[in-house]
């Protein structure tokens, strides 16, 4: 018995008798199309104002930022892949306008118009703002690391720097005397052979000296810029690949990675400010992040939240220098305790000190004055009581650590005062509740951003890096507009675009 399988159409099996457009395969509400009226809105002028009309034809930069867009909103970064889809892929192939250019120019057009892609970035915020997806109402602050495009297995400290320099110097030194000998002596030591053996390997040493020598420079600038005037650590070190990239990581996982910082807005998340860092930590990104959100809006926005990685003296510096509304999380040893002292047996943190700014002083629960002991350049504070008086108080089990029986001290900066406004203020019921809503503003913005599988950079170096991450963010705004034409939340003025399911 023969089984009655659906048959291929006639289409597959005949050519048609009339030419069609192979477009008309894809669905009528495909994305695709979307994002095609999305990308006649953005101006290209700047980048093409560069070319020149000798030489062969380049391909319009218009097209060639809807390619790369198109490819990161649909979770491809490989050049090479995304040359790939252009083939194979009937969207990707509408949006290369069946014009894909070869993976090499797309890599190219990639890392070498990084201010391009901050200008790209800037107008997805402003055309969000245009249709009403961002307020600039509440604006919440995060990092995120992404791997750079290195190794840790491709670095060396600073200590091995050294070392392999004066190596390889000595290595050279002595072919170049083998070398001269051999010249005197070639008839007898090569006989038949060319006598270029020496000089490529001298070749091979001398460049790799010169890589050697590149990575110590690049590691002694960068740590003059971090450490003025201190001497360098011999356990620092610095990747070969990306001499911009530092190590960074959590839990023993460490590698070599970048800082993406990213401004969200409560009304839709769209990215209206980012910028990328090379700390580890987020303690001096506020005003970075602030001059970003006013280039891409022109203003700031009217609150803002960030989580406790932002605590620092330089950040709240930052924040009162302006006119917003900021929540900022309180560290867990300045939250005061529900509990009160005598309640309770746990030990005494710096939120039960009280804080006297005329004085510059702390007070602790047994009445002792903790005063200034010594402040270093950079403004870090410390404050200490009088061991006697630790001696005879009754929370001293609570207080005191010290093993030699010193009397307690706290910890502080030069930007105190600051930091007490902000605790007292994140105490208030109104603070915590406008707080809780960051990790639902920023927080997922990372998450689509890292689940649809970019992890890591395809380029090196902090600028042409920080042109890349602002191709990301400025993806990420088209994907949330796209998303919300499709939606019928808006109905631009742009397109042919009718409200359509999903």
């Amino acid at each position: 018995m023969t089984i009655p399988f659906k048959k291929s159409p006639t289409e597959f099996n005949q050519h048609l008798l009339f030419p069609s457009n192979i477009f008309d395969l894809l669905p009528k509400d495909h994305e695709c199309y979307l994002y095609m009226d999305l990308f006649k809105q953005l101006d290209t002028s700047a980048l093409e104002s560069k070319f020149s009309i000798r030489g062969q034809n380049a391909y319009h930069p218009k097209l060639m930022v809807s390619i790369l867009i198109y490819a990161y909103s649909r979770g491809v970064f490989s050049s090479r892949q995304i040359e790939r889809r252009c083939n194979e892929d009937l969207s990707f192939m509408f949006v290369a306008q069946m014009n894909c250019p070869n993976f090499r120019v797309l890599s190219d057009f990639r890392k070498d118009n990084p201010e391009f892609f901050h200008d790209c970035f800037k107008q997805t915020v402003k055309l969000a703002i245009e249709l009403e997806l961002a307020s600039l109402g509440h604006i919440s602050l995060d990092g995120s690391k992404f791997k750079a495009d290195s190794s840790k297995h491709k670095a060396m400290t600073y200590k091995r720097l050294k070392e392999k320099e004066l190596a390889l110097t000595k290595e050279i030194d002595e072919l170049i005397e083998k070398a001269n000998n051999c010249d005197e002596e070639e008839d007898q030591s090569y006989k038949e052979q060319t006598g270029y053996e020496i000089p490529e390997d001298l070749k091979f040493k001398e460049g790799r000296l010169a890589r050697i020598k590149e990575a110590k420079e690049a590691l002694e600038k960068r740590e003059q810029i971090l450490n003025p005037g201190k001497e360098i650590e011999d356990k620092k070190q610095i990747s070969f690949a990306d001499t911009d990239a530092r190590i960074m990581g959590k839990n023993g996982n460490f590698d070599y990675q970048y800082n993406g910082q990213i401004s969200v807005d409560e009304d839709h998340q769209i990215i209206v400010g980012q910028h990328l860092s090379q700390n580890a930590n987020d303690k001096n990104e506020v005003a970075p992040a602030l001059q970003s959100i006013q280039d891409a809006t022109g203003r700031l926005p009217d609150n803002m939240s960030a989580d406790n990685g932002y605590m620092s003296g330089s950040n709240l510096e930052a924040f009162e220098a302006i006119s917003v509304d900021v929540y900022i999380a309180t560290d867990k040893g300045e939250k005061r305790s529900k509990i009160p002292l005598d309640e309770s047996d746990r030990k005494l943190v710096k939120a039960d000190f009280g804080y006297d700014e005329a004085k510059d002083c702390f007070t602790c629960p047994g009445e002792q004055a903790l005063v200034l002991k010594r402040q270093s350049k950079d403004g870090k504070k410390t404050y200490q009581g009088d061991s006697v008086m630790c001696a005879g108080c009754a929370y001293k089990s609570r207080c005191c650590q010290s093993s030699k029986g010193e009397a307690r001290t706290i910890q502080a900066d030069d930007k105190e005062p600051l930091r007490q406004q902000m605790n007292a203020k994140m105490e208030k019921d109104e603070s915590k509740a406008r707080y809780k809503k960051r990790k639902v503003i920023v927080e997922p913005v990372f998450g689509h951003i890292k689940n649809s599988g970019f992890r890591s950079f395809s380029v090196r170096g902090k600028e042409k890096v920080a042109g890349e991450f602002s191709l990301v963010c400025a993806t990420h705004n088209l994907k949330k507009i796209a998303r919300s034409m499709l939606d019928g939340l808006i109905r631009p003025g742009f397109g042919n675009v009718s409200k359509m399911s999903h």
